[in-house]
């Protein structure tokens, strides 16, 4: 008997396309998640490739200290990225004050990011990750502002910054 087999992002991006179901608006989904093809190294390879900063925060579920990191007062236009796998997470254009200590974001780029439940704070939060290296970013809150209403709270060790010139 044949089962049926599970399709891959990159295979269900193409399939759309062929359907005709793709458009402008889509590119930058399709473009995320076909660059989200898991990466799975060993601890060994992801203390050579971070600073022990990044590794305790995007391997080990760490929180930088509020307020140290630079990006928060980064104001050029740009994209942040994953510091373990560069993918890309926000846009600039994401980006708000939140007063909190950390880079905020109202909405993350399409299909970049992935969520669970924390309970180290002994009561339930959402954390998020990179969907491609599975790094830890920070938590999502619904306190932000429009459009999402949501405060992407990121640690900023676990981001790069990539401006447009």
């Amino acid at each position: 008997m044949n089962t049926p087999s599970t399709f891959t992002r990159r295979q269900t991006m193409k399939l759309l396309a062929m359907l005709g179901l793709g458009s402008q608006a889509a590119a930058p989904v399709a473009q995320a998640l076909a660059a989200a093809d898991p990466w799975k190294l060993s601890e060994a390879e992801w203390k050579k490739r971070l600073t022990p900063d990044q590794f305790d925060v995007l391997r080990e579920e760490g929180t930088e200290r509020p307020g140290s990191s630079p990006f928060n007062a980064e104001k050029r236009k740009g994209t942040y990225h994953c510091a373990g796998c560069d993918l890309p997470l926000f846009s600039s254009d994401a980006k708000y004050e939140s007063g909190t200590g950390w880079p905020s974001f109202h909405t993350p780029l399409a299909g970049a990011l992935g969520t669970k439940t924390d309970y180290k704070a002994l009561f339930p939060r959402t954390e998020y990750h990179c969907v491609r290296c599975d790094g830890h970013q920070g938590h999502v809150f619904s306190d932000g502002p429009k459009p999402s209403g949501k405060r992407y709270c990121n640690n900023g060790v676990a981001l790069t910054f990539k401006a447009v010139a």
